[in-house]
């Protein structure tokens, strides 16, 4: 059973929970992606707009799943796994069916395992601390470096773009794909910081409301194109009630790779 934490927001009526949060989400993503996959056919650019609130979304509504799940290693497992295909699938429906207007670059998969694995990080740091023990604090600030250490395989093949055969370079760059890091995640490492945040301030909806309106902030001031919208993502937030909802958990899992893969197939055969 969820505790009673800190999530009122003056007398606004909540009544969405976490389900229904998600399913907003794959809405906007699902129009988001129409223009990813049919901007050469003249998908108004608008139709991105709404995308710019579903990472957000849905890191907001992971920071309660990694808290309440029963089990975190199989919820870890099945992200890493989920990664792995979306990188693979993605990787093989490219060579079959080339598309010179869309590169299939999407895995949130590997942004929310990133998170999750922060995530362990960080509550491994507060025991460290709470029990005053040197040795868990000092390892796990290490581990703290090893997805930024894990970005190095990619950089290196960076250097090697125009002295190797684009079939190496490619297969190279997949490799390096299926270890997540923070220089090839999808969203960029803004997100999955952004999601980490999402759970230490799980309790306090206020704060977390703030730092999703600072990170918009700042993506604003540096002119970082549309994702600023994301801020956007704060009145749903601050309707979130606190309950999981359905679940429809595989559904989540199902839906993202498919609409995303019949997008592809769609165009690039409409395109030919």
């Amino acid at each position: 059973m969820r505790e009673a934490v800190n999530r009122k927001v003056g007398n606004i009526i909540q009544f969405l929970d976490a389900t229904t949060i998600k399913i907003i989400a794959v809405i906007f993503m699902f129009v988001d992606h129409i223009h990813q996959m049919f901007a050469s056919f003249g998908a108004p650019v608008w139709l991105t707009y709404p995308g710019r609130m579903v990472f957000p979304l849905f890191l907001f509504a992971a920071a309660d799943s990694f808290h309440y799940t029963s089990d975190r290693k199989a919820y870890m497992q099945r992200l890493l796994l989920a990664s792995w295909s979306m990188t693979l699938i993605s990787a093989v429906l490219q060579v079959m069916l080339p598309n010179k207007t869309v590169v299939l670059i999407n895995n949130a998969f590997s942004t929310f395992f990133l998170t999750g694995l922060y995530v362990v990080f960080w509550d491994r740091l507060v025991m460290g601390i709470q029990e005053k023990n040197a040795r868990k604090i000092v390892s796990t600030a290490l581990f703290w470096l090893v997805p930024a250490l894990s970005s190095l395989p990619a950089l290196l093949i960076v250097q090697f773009v125009g002295h190797l055969p684009l079939p190496i370079i490619r297969a190279a760059l997949i490799l390096s794909m299926l270890i997540p890091n923070l220089l090839l995640v999808e969203g960029g490492a803004l997100m999955v910081f952004l999601g980490l945040a999402f759970y230490i301030l799980r309790k306090q909806r206020l704060a977390q409301i703030g730092v999703l309106l600072a990170f918009s902030a700042i993506i604003f001031k540096v002119g970082s194109g549309m994702q600023w919208l994301m801020g956007l993502a704060a009145i749903p937030m601050i309707l979130y009630n606190g309950e999981r909802g359905k679940g429809f958990k595989w559904f989540f899992y199902i839906f993202y790779p498919v609409h995303i893969f019949v997008l592809y197939v769609t165009a690039t055969v409409l395109a030919k």
